[in-house]
């Protein structure tokens, strides 16, 4: 499992227990946690999206200098 799987089923995980709980409170600190863990996936994601292009870059760059 990829950080990221791990963070989207946290963020399920924190809908559930919202889904799951009758208190006011809880339920929005579920959801903000699971918003908290889209947010990090999200980010790993850019993330990996990014070092894509820039190993892209580099490998475009090394073999026009060759």
């Amino acid at each position: 499992m990829t950080n990221i799987e791990m963070y989207r089923a946290n963020a399920a995980a924190q809908r559930a227990a919202a889904a799951a709980t009758n208190l006011p409170n809880r339920r929005e600190m579920h959801e903000r946690s699971a918003q908290s863990w889209d947010a990090m996936a999200d980010s790993a994601e850019d993330t990996l999206r990014r070092t894509g292009v820039n190993e892209a870059a580099k490998a475009q760059l090394a073999a026009a200098s060759a």
